[in-house]
């Protein structure tokens, strides 16, 4: 029975988190996991629950950390290599980019026979300056050379990986989509949209625009911020803005409300007819789709961001940016529409289209609907992976 090591850079709600969680569960009886991972930041929520809910009990590598620390780093390498030498894995899968780097350096010095990568995003541009952007892909060509497969999440991903950033050849990468458990996201979503519209008082026939996800500078929501901003003093629709999610923007992102004129609440909305909400974080985003007419991404860059995955199986409109894979994941001006990079007069544009213009939002919600959600099934992620370890040993 072949053993899988797999480490994930921090349990923090996200993408990755599903993704080793699945993997862990799911795959066939005829490969023993172990799951290890470092600690979330103190901004973002824990994704523990999502493995307690499966009963999983990863490892907890409490030194391993998104931020840089050469100490930290140090006692989470050998503690890696620790792990490695006792569980003896014929495969060390890293996710993520901290784990990646420590992960794949310790599988490398104990000689395990396969080392494989997953990008869940990159860094490689919109993160840092050019000087440390630079030195990333240096470590990362490094990282790659030691690697047997790098694992890319998106066709487009792919492309930008070996192709533009050159951090390696692309005969040794494939592309495995994210998975999920997606059958909530259709069941019973007209009592969700009740419940929760009542709960943040939200009336029936307002418009309900919603972004989801880190409250970080590479999410971008300023551009949201002021696009609500504008449409709201122009439009005679009845709308309400969720942003869902924590971390260090929050405060800047409220004193721009503050500076743009835009009333908003933390938590449910009052009867003073505020704009936005700034929610926190929400596990059952289920309900936030349910209750939500719009989704909205604003990200510089991007994987595959699980929110539109969701929001296409919840059979909701997108407003997005044009980055990172999601021209893979959502049918362009069919489930999706699509603008620049942070280009305020595009994406006011698409968003005061989607508001304006119900007919618009209804064919849209059809294309949803009828879109499969099979590629993006966690099932779909476990045989995918099951071929590529299967290929590699």
């Amino acid at each position: 029975m072949p053993r899988v090591l797999r480490i994930i850079n921090r349990f923090n709600l996200g993408g990755p988190t599903f993704n080793v969680t699945y993997l862990s569960k799911y795959m066939s009886d005829e490969y023993e996991t172990m799951l290890i991972g470092g600690e979330k930041e103190d901004s973002e929520d824990s994704s523990i629950f999502i493995l307690e809910n499966l009963g999983l009990k990863p490892v907890l590598i409490p030194e391993m950390k998104r931020s840089i620390n050469p100490i930290n780093d140090l006692k989470a390498y050998y503690k890696i290599k620790k792990i490695i030498k006792d569980f003896k894995p014929d495969i060390v899968h890293t996710h993520a980019a901290k784990s990646g780097a420590l992960g794949r350096l310790a599988a490398y010095n104990c000689n395990v026979p396969v080392i494989v990568h997953t990008f869940h995003g990159h860094v490689f541009h919109s993160y840092f300056s050019n000087v440390v952007t630079n030195l990333f892909k240096i470590l990362e060509r490094y990282l790659a050379s030691k690697s047997t497969c790098i694992v890319a999440i998106s066709e487009i991903q792919k492309e930008e990986i070996s192709g533009i950033h050159k951090i390696c050849p692309p005969e040794k990468m494939r592309v495995v989509p994210l998975g999920f458990d997606l059958k909530k996201f259709r069941t019973n979503m007209d009592q969700k949209r009740t419940d929760f519209r009542n709960k943040y008082n939200i009336k029936p026939d307002e418009i309900v625009i919603s972004i989801i996800g880190r409250l970080v500078p590479i999410k971008n929501h300023p551009l949201f911020i002021e696009s609500i901003a504008a449409i709201a003093k122009k439009t005679n629709k009845k709308i309400k803005a969720l942003i869902v999610g924590d971390g260090q923007e929050k405060e800047n992102l409220q004193t721009l409300c503050a500076g743009l004129n835009v009333s908003f609440v933390n938590g449910s909305f009052t009867d003073k007819n505020e704009i936005i909400g700034f929610t926190s974080w929400i596990k059952e985003v289920d309900t936030v789709l349910a209750a939500s007419d719009i989704i909205a991404l604003t990200s510089f860059n991007e994987g595959t961001p699980v929110s539109l995955i969701e929001a296409q199986a919840a059979g909701k409109p997108i407003i997005s940016t044009r980055v990172g894979g999601i021209e893979n994941i959502v049918d362009k001006n069919s489930t999706a529409l699509l603008s620049s990079s942070d280009n305020l007069i595009e994406f006011e544009k698409n968003l005061s289209t989607l508001i304006e213009n119900e007919n618009k939002r209804t064919k849209m919600t059809e294309a949803s609907t009828n879109k499969s959600t099979e590629p993006y099934e966690y099932r779909t992620l476990c045989n995918n992976m099951e071929t590529l370890y299967k290929d590699l040993l």
